[in-house]
C-alpha cells in the first residue's frame, strides 16, 4: 500500500518537483481539502461545476429551497411494465356491464401489439376501503388499508407507448436518455442530508434492472456525483472493507496521497465534474466504511419488523422485495433525500413473468406479482407513518403507463395505454384520501383533469420546497429542468 511519505515515493515525486515544493503544496492543498471538507456540510456540491448558470433569485445550496418545504426527502415505488390502472386503483363498473362487447368507437383500433378484442373486466372485484370508501381491487388488501392517506392521479398521460422511453420519461421528464433523474436534480438542489450515506439511491428489484436500466437513475448533464449509488438487500456495495493486511493508517494515508493527486489534476481542469465527483467517491465511500455496514444489517431489526415486512415469506421474491422494503426505510430515515425502490424488472421473453406487462395472461402474471407488491409495500408506508417519517416524506407510486380496457386479440392480456393511467402519492403535504381526475368510463382515455408527468413532477417540487420553472441547470445555451417547459401545480391534492 502506498504511503505519501515514504522513501520511494518522495523519489518519485521529486523527479516532477522539489522536495520543498512539493511539501509546500501538501500543506497548503491539504489546509484547502481541510476546508472544503467542512463547507460540504453546507454547500452543495452543484455549487463546483462550472457553466452552471441558475435563478439570480435562487443558487443550489445557497438558499435551501425557494420557499418553506413540506417534505424532506422522498421515496418513489416505481412498478416498470406498466401497472394497469382499471385491475388495481380505478373501478370501471362499465367494463363489468360491458363486458365482451367492442369498444365504443374503436373497434379496430390498433395499439402497441396490434388489433384488440372486444371489452375485458377486471378479474377482481373492487371493494370499498378506508374512511373515503375508495374502490380498491380486492387483490391489494394490504395496500387498500392506505387509501385514506393516498391521493390517487387517475388522468396520468405520457408521450410515449414504449418502456424503455415510458420509464425514463416518468423518471427523468424527457423520453430521451442523457437527462437528469428526480433524484438527481434534488440532490442537486439541497445535497446529502448525513454525509455519512449517500443523498440518492437507487433499489434494483432481484429480478433485475427495469427497462433502459441505469438511465432511469442518471445524472444526466447534472455533475457526476449526483448520478444514484445502486445498491439492494441483496447486493450490498461491494469493496467497502478493508483487505486484510492493511491497516487504518496505511489506508487513510493513501487516500489522502490519491485525494491530493487528483484534486491537483482536478484544478488543472476546471469544469470537470467526471474528476470532482470521482474525489467525492473516494470521499463518501471512506465515510461508508462505517456508515453503510450499520445501515445494511437487517438482522438487528426485530422479528415483528421482519414478520410485519415478509421478510421470511416462502415466496423468495417476495421476500427479497420484503427486505428491500425493509432497507428502504432505514436509509430514509438515516436521511437520504431520494430513494427509487423498484418492485419488478425489464420485459422478458415470457410477457409479464419479471415485470407487469401483462399481454397474454392478466390473471396469472398479476396474481404472481400484487402479493410480492401488496405486504411489504403496506409495511413499509405503515412503518414510516408509525416511526413519524411520513410527516417529513413525499411517496410517488409511478408506473410507466397504463393498459387497454380491451384484451388483446387472441390473449387474455391487455395491450399497452398511455393515454390514461394511474399514479399516486402520500406522505408530506398531501390531501389524503382523494382522487384527482379520471379515465372515461371505460379506463381508455384520461377525461376529467388530465395530468402529465410534468405535472406530477411540478407537484412534487412545491413539496420539496421548489418552484418547478425556476430549478434549472444551464446546458448547451438551454436552462434545462425536469419539468422540460412543462408543468402545472395540482393544488387540488395538497392539503
Amino acid at each position: 500500500m502506498l504511503n505519501p511519505f515514504d522513501n520511494s515515493t518522495r523519489r518519485l515525486l521529486q523527479q516532477v518537483h522539489s522536495r520543498r515544493s512539493f511539501f509546500s503544496n501538501v500543506y497548503t492543498g491539504m489546509a484547502g481539502l481541510g476546508l472544503t471538507s467542512l463547507l460540504l456540510n453546507d454547500l452543495s456540491a452543484a455549487t463546483k461545476a462550472s457553466g452552471s448558470k441558475n435563478s439570480k433569485d435562487w443558487q443550489p445550496g445557497v438558499n435551501a429551497t425557494h420557499f418553506p418545504a413540506k417534505a424532506k426527502r422522498v421515496l418513489q415505488i416505481f412498478c416498470p411494465g406498466a401497472a394497469s390502472h382499471m385491475d388495481l386503483w380505478e373501478h370501471k363498473p362499465s367494463l363489468e356491464k360491458y363486458h365482451g362487447k367492442p369498444l365504443p368507437g374503436e373497434e379496430n383500433f390498433l395499439s402497441f401489439q396490434g388489433k384488440n378484442g372486444n371489452l375485458m373486466k377486471s378479474p377482481w372485484a373492487f371493494t370499498p376501503a378506508g374512511e373515503s370508501g375508495k374502490m380498491c381491487s380486492s387483490i391489494l388488501p394490504h395496500m387498500s388499508q392506505h387509501v385514506d392517506d393516498i391521493a390517487f392521479l387517475h388522468g396520468m398521460t405520457t408521450k410515449t407507448n414504449t418502456h424503455g422511453p415510458g420509464c425514463v420519461f416518468m423518471n427523468t421528464g424527457h423520453d430521451t436518455e442523457g437527462h437528469p433523474s428526480a433524484g438527481a436534480w434534488l440532490g442537486y438542489a439541497l445535497g446529502s442530508e448525513n454525509e455519512n450515506l449517500p443523498a440518492y439511491i437507487a433499489i434494483p428489484d432481484i429480478r433485475g434492472e427495469p427497462p433502459n436500466g441505469k438511465a432511469n437513475w442518471s445524472n444526466g448533464y447534472l455533475p457526476a456525483q449526483h448520478q444514484a449509488i445502486v445498491m439492494n438487500a441483496q447486493s450490498p456495495i461491494r469493496n467497502l472493507k478493508l483487505p486484510n493486511g492493511i491497516s487504518p493508517k496505511e489506508e487513510q494515508a493513501t487516500r489522502d496521497f490519491l485525494k491530493f493527486l487528483d484534486q491537483r489534476h482536478a484544478d488543472q481542469r476546471p469544469g470537470n465534474s467526471d474528476l470532482q465527483a470521482r474525489i467525492e467517491a473516494y470521499e463518501l465511500a471512506a465515510r461508508m466504511q462505517l456508515s453503510a455496514p450499520e445501515v445494511s444489517n437487517l438482522a438487528s431489526e426485530p422479528k415483528s419488523i421482519h414478520d410485519q415486512y415478509g421478510t421470511s415469506d416462502p415466496n423468495k421474491l417476495k421476500a427479497a422485495y420484503a427486505r428491500n422494503c425493509l432497507l428502504a426505510r432505514r436509509f430514509l430515515e438515516r436521511g437520504v433525500r431520494y430513494l427509487n425502490l423498484y418492485c419488478s424488472s425489464r420485459a422478458s421473453g415470457v410477457d409479464g413473468l419479471l415485470n407487469w406487462d401483462a399481454h397474454k395472461t392478466l390473471k396469472a402474471d398479476y396474481e404472481r406479482h400484487c402479493p410480492i407488491f401488496d405486504q411489504p409495500t403496506a409495511a413499509l408506508l405503515t412503518d414510516l407513518k408509525q416511526r413519524g417519517l411520513l410527516d417529513e416524506t413525499l411517496i410517488l407510486w409511478t408506473t410507466e403507463f397504463g393498459r387497454m380496457p380491451t384484451h388483446q386479440a387472441g390473449t387474455l392480456g391487455r395491450d399497452h395505454n398511455p393515454d390514461g393511467f394511474t399514479c399516486w402519492m402520500m406522505g408530506a403535504g398531501i390531501k389524503g384520501g382523494t382522487s384527482y381526475g379520471a379515465t372515461d368510463e371505460f379506463g381508455r382515455r384520461a377525461e376529467l383533469n388530465p395530468t402529465t408527468v410534468w405535472d406530477f413532477y411540478a407537484t412534487a417540487l412545491h413539496l420539496l420546497g421548489f418552484q418547478h420553472d425556476k430549478l434549472t441547470y444551464y446546458n448547451n445555451g438551454i436552462d434545462r429542468r425536469l419539468t422540460d417547459v412543462h408543468g402545472n401545480l395540482i393544488k387540488e391534492i395538497l392539503a
